[in-house]
């Protein structure tokens, strides 16, 4: 059975960039270019665009064209996941950064409330955003909620590093950290801070950690670009 045309020309276009002819930042031939290249409509074009797009191979920017984004993925080590990021980063000689979106105090939400053990009336946590860079361009945001003592105690460190290394080095050891990974589509502030599309698919690691006596301390997600950032895990049998 044949493809459809819009997959033929996608398909088409695919293989040119994953063989270099068109580069990482480099616009790819206009609407018109691709009609006249493949006698194919404008909705046609469209759609294998869109196809592109969904694959996270190439971003469209209003009034400038297509571009394409594709690009080596940063890879984050969950065989020990108290290896914190930032360290994994370095370990890999890859440029990482920090940008804080938000740090204040908020009412903790229900989810929140459980997941911390904050049984008190109206308990409030840390609610912290950033932004994290991997070789200069956005590949996640990470969303924490510290518990209020921590919090108020090590804001200044908190607004401008991630919170597990804080947290060690202000001698509060993660001993453990209960995680799930799954898939989430981008909601409207997402796509901003990702320069990703409504929709684009994300992945979602959500995380709770504990320190000694097991006492949970934090609750948050890391949601990421999966063009960009993916995670690995060994799995070694017991003997």
């Amino acid at each position: 059975m044949s493809l459809p045309l819009h997959l033929v020309i996608s398909e088409v276009l695919r293989d040119r960039i994953t063989q270099g002819q068109y580069c990482l930042g480099e616009q790819i031939p206009s609407e018109h270019q691709l009609m006249a290249e493949f006698g194919a409509s404008r909705t046609t074009i469209r759609r294998s665009l869109r196809n592109l797009v969904s694959q996270g191979l190439v971003m469209t920017y209003q009034g400038k064209g297509v571009f394409v984004t594709q690009e080596k993925k940063v890879t984050y080590s969950l065989t020990n996941p108290l290896v914190f990021l930032e360290e994994d980063m370095v370990r890999q000689g890859i440029p990482f950064s920090v940008q804080n979106l938000l740090f204040e105090k908020v009412s903790a939400p229900p989810d929140v409330q459980q997941r911390l053990q904050l049984w008190q009336d109206a308990p409030t946590v840390y609610l912290q955003k950033n932004l994290l860079l991997m070789n200069g361009v956005p590949g996640g945001v990470d969303i924490t909620y510290v518990v209020p003592e921590l919090g108020a105690a090590f804001g200044a460190d908190l607004q401008q590093r991630l919170t597990f290394p804080v947290l060690e080095e202000k001698g509060v050891p993660i001993d453990r950290v209960e995680a799930i990974l799954e898939c989430t589509t981008a909601t409207y502030e997402m796509s901003q801070y990702l320069d990703v599309p409504l929709g684009h698919p994300l992945i979602l690691y959500r995380h709770t950690a504990y320190t000694q006596n097991d006492r949970p301390i934090l609750h948050g997600e890391s949601i990421s670009r999966a063009d960009r950032f993916c995670y690995s895990v060994t799995i070694q049998k017991q003997r």
